[in-house]
């Protein structure tokens, strides 16, 4: 496949189809859990917490004005859902995503990763949760300034195209990094690789973020983009790599 948004975007999907594999399914249910509470509790308060703030902020006779700050309410809670889903919902899963990485990885190689399993988990779970602070860390610092541009006169107007970009490689980030650190890549170093793939990254990751704006397919999307990232490290940046150590 070529280095191009359509190639991986085709990652993606491939990686749907792959978690309902048989070997696979047992690996998904952590995440796919995290997935149905965490986007559930998000709905349910958001919704709550909004319509007591317009009870309190409307008088009877500005009922009306419900239906005009309701489509605005839908706008935020997607930008917020987006963020504390993808962000949060990969920090709790995070381990369980490491072995639905490798289980993904010897499906597809046919070769266990060495040392890998449940030991491995537990042994690396301090590590797994500095790299998953890395990328909140990574991710908020360049976050803040591509928001600010939504208030910035003549910038604004670039600003939708921005953060539609700044998220698809937000996503391919977040999720590339659990085959990657399976094989000890740094946080620096998955990034370069990616930064070498950068259109076949934002088509990954554009493909994950369309996908959480789905009802009902979002819950599937922690375990459909840590398999689809696992071929994408395996078919493609698994190269990278090797020829990187060959020179």
């Amino acid at each position: 496949m070529q280095n191009n948004p359509i190639s991986g975007a085709v990652y993606f999907l491939r990686g749907v189809r792959l978690i309902f594999a048989p070997g696979i399914r047992a690996y998904v249910i952590v995440p796919l859990l995290v997935n149905v509470v965490l986007f559930s509790a998000l709905i349910y308060f958001g919704a709550a917490q909004f319509q007591a703030l317009l009870d309190w902020l409307l008088p009877d006779w500005l009922e009306w004005l419900t239906l005009v700050l309701l489509p605005l309410f839908v706008v935020a809670a997607l930008v917020i859902v987006f963020f504390t889903f993808s962000l949060i919902g990969n920090l709790l899963a995070a381990p369980f995503n490491g072995l639905l990485a490798e289980a993904v990885e010897c499906h597809i190689t046919g070769v266990p990763i060495p040392g890998g399993g449940m030991r491995k988990m537990m042994l690396d779970l301090g590590r797994t949760v500095v790299s998953e602070l890395r990328k909140l860390g990574y991710i908020v610092l360049r976050a803040i300034p591509v928001l600010l541009l939504f208030w910035i006169p003549g910038l604004n107007l670039a600003a939708p195209v921005i953060w539609l970009l700044f998220g698809a490689w937000m996503l391919a980030i977040s999720y590339v990094d659990y085959p990657m650190g399976n094989h000890g890549l740094s946080f620096p170093e998955q990034r370069r690789q990616l930064g070498q793939r950068r259109y076949l990254a934002l088509g990954f990751g554009g493909a994950a973020m369309f996908a959480l704006a789905i009802p009902l397919v979002n819950f599937l999307v922690i375990p459909a983009a840590v398999a689809g990232a696992t071929i994408l490290w395996v078919e493609r940046l698994e190269k990278v790599e090797a020829s990187a150590d060959g020179e």
